[in-house]
């Protein structure tokens, strides 16, 4: 077997939430107890809306008389509530990430641009930032009668491999960075399209930033098209990246690159010129 098809499994395992915050403890600016909550808080997930102490404590590894303190906190504060056994969040965690929405002008401004977009493609379209290993949404307009089975929102997270926009920011990074990104990350086989080997992906990587848009046909979901491009600020840096998904039953590779890539440059470009100018 060629070494660029070696399994990925030989990779480092990511670091966990409480190896990362167990790392960072030596500084003595680093508040230990804040870390543990926000992990605790990022354990939740839409498929895991209830937790108990001790399925929170082994997505983070962080102790369970840890996740109870955190949990209790968090409890008194209003953020999570419990029914004796499991524990859920509160709809109070929304204003953790409103007072970046309402306050950062990315997010702001790509609303309008996003809905026009939508509009004129009738697709699902997106706007997300790197955040770790994962894509981060930060905007989105989605047209109800276009539904994929992958329900995403503003602070849903992807992973950044076998992702269009991870793939465009991914590009942006410098060699150090990608090197490091490609050590760690954790490459699963998520549909018989998948690129999930170092190599493989390294390569595509390279394409992109050539190329400076990219298609990803059916790696994150079976019949899931997506076309990405960068949005840069006025000196080039990307910033982001801008989306759009559609049904690869209705849409052609062929068609997203003659049809829809121009309309989605055209957006991005004019996002970067009510940003900066």
């Amino acid at each position: 077997m060629d070494s660029a098809d070696q399994p990925s499994a030989a990779s480092p395992a990511p670091l966990t939430p409480g190896q990362r915050i167990e790392a960072l403890t030596g500084d003595p600016n680093f508040m230990t107890s804040l870390a543990r909550g926000l992990a605790v808080i990022h354990a939740f997930q839409e498929r895991k809306r209830q937790l108990t102490i001790a399925q929170i404590s082994h997505r983070t590894d962080i102790s369970r008389a840890a996740v109870r303190r955190c949990l209790h906190t968090l409890m008194q504060l209003g953020y999570v509530t419990t029914d004796g056994r499991t524990w859920s969040l509160l709809p109070k965690v929304l204003t953790l990430g409103h007072a970046y929405l309402s306050s950062t002008p990315l997010a702001v401004t790509a609303q309008p641009v996003l809905d026009a977009l939508s509009e004129r493609l009738h697709e699902a379209c997106s706007m997300a930032t790197l955040e770790g290993d994962e894509v981060l949404y930060v905007a989105r307009s989605a047209t109800p009668q276009r539904l994929i089975s992958v329900d995403l929102s503003v602070g849903s997270r992807l992973p950044a491999y076998c992702t269009s926009m991870g793939r465009i920011l991914l590009a942006a990074l410098d060699a150090h960075e990608l090197e490091d990104y490609l050590a760690r990350a954790d490459l699963q086989v998520r549909t018989s399209r998948t690129l999930h080997t170092v190599e493989a992906l390294r390569e595509e990587i390279a394409r992109v930033r050539q190329q400076g848009w990219v298609i990803v046909d059916q790696e994150m979901e079976q019949g899931l098209r997506s076309l990405a491009v960068p949005l840069r600020d006025s000196s080039g840096r990307v910033l982001a990246a801008l989306n759009v998904g559609t049904h690869a039953g209705r849409t052609s590779r062929q068609e997203l690159e003659s049809r829809f890539l121009p309309v989605l440059l055209e957006a991005s470009r004019e996002l970067s010129t009510r940003l900066f100018h």
